[in-house]
């Protein structure tokens, strides 16, 4: 889920509930009627499935290349990629469905993409939607010092806030007060590096709204509790690592910054204040909207051209855009404008996205074929001689593609490499699962392609005069806190399992 777009950053256009509802609507008939139309079936209650076995690999050439796409695009061609990066999404979308639909039969295809579009993608983008705006109306504001008490605090906060309000909703909320502390400070560039690792990306790893890749697992079966169950320990682990060392390279800096220059001490602190309570409750109701959903059952469905659509999770995912307007209709438009929230970012990520959900129709195809697919060198990779799991394996594969290649998709791809039967993977083979699932979560803290908030925080902070580090100047960071912790984990929570 990249957020690449820096124009989200120049101030507040009018928020109101019928523009952005236009603009996402065109952005999506853009994208997928063209497509749409050229697979238009003759039956539209009927469609064949689409074999993975006869598949080879080069089908997953169009998804390698979007999402090498969407890491480069910005880094090597800003300004072409900012301007179109919608038909670049087109382009590799159409690139997997018509050589189907010229190989397979338009129905083949058809059906294929359908149910990318209302299985997959549609309960995903719906969420990410209805997170990132209720989240972006809760305003903090209040005059904070950057001391080590206060940004731990902050950090501490985030980290537990953002299995709750999402990660990208954590990090909407917390950044601007953090910087705003930090603003006098001579070293502050640790501050937003630790804020990426913990808010951003850690403290995502304990329900399915924390991180993208966990609400992709839940939509496909797993158990919205499983996470919390699963992970806590290892999650507080790492958080709590990460968390110590951060308190020790900032008590450092703060002496150095001390030795040379006042840290804030002029500037009288200001109680906190949060503006726009009324996003907390709409935050418990899509809460309460998911967790319904997964125990509310009435058997009732309907079918879209081969893909069966249940009841609940319909009206779940409408409940979510009902919640998403009426949070734009209870917030005054000044607490989003003090959090310089625009349309840009969640239209970007709504696009590029049903790319990606296209582009991996043919591999997850092939991944369900199993030993019969052109992947199975893959499944020999994360399988041991008896058969079993190969845990450690999974968490690191998830997790090293996770930080190039976005963790959404990656989980996903995982996902269905271990059999992609949510019920079964949650019994005896759930250490792979736990392995995926920290994999794409705690490695997506390592670029700052791993996952959309790692990149917004970059953009803000860059905007605010911050010297924030080069890609590979992250990655130097984040390996050098990251890789000993992930280490331990695997020793202390993978292999033994």
């Amino acid at each position: 889920m990249q957020d690449l777009s820096p124009e989200w950053r120049g101030g507040a256009a009018q928020i109101t509930a019928y523009p952005l509802l236009n603009r996402m609507i065109r952005s999506a008939l853009r994208l997928t009627m063209p497509i749409a139309m050229l697979l238009a079936p003759q039956n539209a209650w009927a469609a064949p499935a689409l074999e993975g076995s006869t598949l080879r690999w080069p089908w997953a050439l169009p998804f390698v290349g979007i999402l090498l796409t969407i890491a480069t695009g910005p880094v090597l061609f800003a300004k072409i990629w900012h301007a179109h990066y919608g038909k670049f999404a087109f382009v590799w979308g159409a690139l997997t469905v018509a050589p189907l639909a010229a190989l397979f039969g338009v129905p083949v295809a058809a059906g294929a993409f359908v149910h990318a579009l209302l299985a997959e993608y549609l309960s995903f983008i719906v969420l990410l939607f209805a997170l990132y705006v209720v989240a972006g109306g809760i305003l903090l504001t209040g005059n904070l010092r950057g001391t080590p008490l206060t940004n731990t605090a902050i950090l501490a906060f985030g980290t537990l806030i953002a299995s709750v309000v999402g990660t990208t909703g954590a990090a909407i909320i917390l950044i601007r007060p953090l910087i705003r502390a930090n603003a006098a400070r001579l070293h502050n560039i640790h501050v937003i590096v630790f804020f990426i690792l913990l808010v951003c990306n850690i403290g995502g790893a304990l329900s399915p709204l924390g991180d993208p890749p966990l609400f992709v697992g839940f939509l496909h079966g797993v158990d919205f509790f499983w996470t919390t169950r699963n992970l806590w320990q290892p999650t507080v682990v790492v958080a709590g690592l990460v968390l110590a060392a951060f308190v020790a390279l900032e008590l450092w800096y703060y002496r150095v910054d001390r030795r040379i220059t006042t840290v804030g001490e002029n500037v009288p602190p200001t109680r906190l204040r949060i503006s726009g309570s009324i996003n907390l409750l709409l935050i418990a109701a899509i809460v309460s909207a998911i967790l319904a959903s997964a125990i509310w059952r009435p058997g009732i469905s309907f079918e879209v051209y081969g893909t069966v659509m249940e009841l609940q999770d319909v009206v779940r995912d409408s409940a979510l855009v009902v919640i998403a307007l009426i949070s734009l209709a209870l917030t005054p438009n000044e607490h989003r404008e003090g959090n310089d929230f625009t349309w840009d970012p969640i239209v970007e990520v709504a696009i590029l996205f049903a790319g990606i959900f296209t582009c991996i129709i043919p591999v997850i195809a092939v991944l369900e074929s199993g030993k019969q697919g052109a992947f199975s060198w893959l499944l020999d990779a994360v399988t041991r001689q008896d058969g079993s799991a190969h845990a450690a394996a999974y968490f690191w594969l998830t997790g090293i593609l996770s930080a190039f290649l976005d963790n959404a998709p990656t989980y996903l791809v995982f996902f269905e490499l271990a059999g992609g039967n949510a019920r079964e993977l949650m019994g005896p083979p759930a250490p792979a699962l736990a392995a995926i699932s920290m994999g794409a979560v705690y490695m997506g803290a390592l670029t700052y392609l791993g996952n959309a908030p790692n990149l917004m925080i970059y953009a803000i902070a860059v905007e605010r005069g911050i010297k924030m580090p080069s890609f590979l100047g992250y990655m130097m960071w984040s390996s050098a806190i990251m890789l000993p912790v992930l280490a331990l984990v695997t020793f202390v929570f993978v292999v033994p399992s």
